[in-house]
C-alpha cells in the first residue's frame, strides 16, 4: 500500500492534477492479487489530456475498480495535520463521515483527532468515511497507521 500512496502522489505532484481530485488504491482480489491505484473527479470525468499523460505510469481503464477504494488523494488532504477537532476535519475536506471502531455512535464534533498527518478514509456508499480508534486522552487517531507493522503492512 505504501508503494501504491507514494505513486499517487508523485503522479499528482508530476502531472499537476486538480484539487478536486480523489486518487484511491484499491485491492484487486482475483487471480493475481495485487493494489491499483484510480483517479477521477467528482464532478466530471478525467480530461483526455490528463489520460494520455497517465498512460506514462501504466495501463489506463475507465471507471473504477470497485465502490470502496482508500482515499489517498481527496479535497483538503493537505489540511489534515497535526490535531483538529471531528468539527474541522469534516468542514475542511471531503470527508463526510468519522467513525471510532468499537462504538455504535459518532464522535461529538468537538473530539480532537490526532492526524499523525495520515489521514486514509474509506469510499462507503458514495461518501468518504474515516475509521479512527480511541487513543489516550480521550483523542482519536485514524485507524490506518502511517508506519504499519510488517506483519500487517502486506494484509
Amino acid at each position: 500500500m505504501l508503494d501504491a500512496d507514494r505513486l499517487l502522489h508523485r503522479m499528482a505532484a508530476g502531472l499537476d492534477l486538480p484539487g478536486d481530485v480523489f486518487g484511491c488504491t484499491h485491492l484487486v482480489r482475483d487471480d493475481r492479487p495485487r493494489v491499483v491505484v484510480s483517479l477521477s473527479l467528482a464532478s466530471r470525468p478525467l480530461p483526455d489530456t490528463l489520460r494520455e499523460r497517465l498512460a506514462g505510469y501504466g495501463a489506463v481503464f475507465p471507471g473504477l475498480p470497485d465502490e470502496v477504494g482508500r482515499a489517498v488523494l481527496y479535497p483538503g488532504v493537505s489540511t489534515l495535520t497535526g490535531t483538529l477537532t471531528v468539527a474541522e476535519l469534516l468542514v475542511g475536506s471531503a470527508i463526510a463521515r468519522v467513525t471510532v471502531l468499537g462504538t455504535p455512535e459518532p464522535p461529538g464534533p468537538d473530539t480532537r483527532v490526532v492526524t499523525r498527518d495520515h489521514v486514509r478514509p474509506q469510499w462507503q456508499r458514495d461518501e468518504l468515511v474515516l475509521a479512527a480508534t480511541p487513543a489516550l486522552g480521550g483523542t482519536l487517531v485514524p485507524f490506518e497507521a502511517p508506519d504499519p507493522t510488517p506483519c500487517c503492512a502486506d494484509h
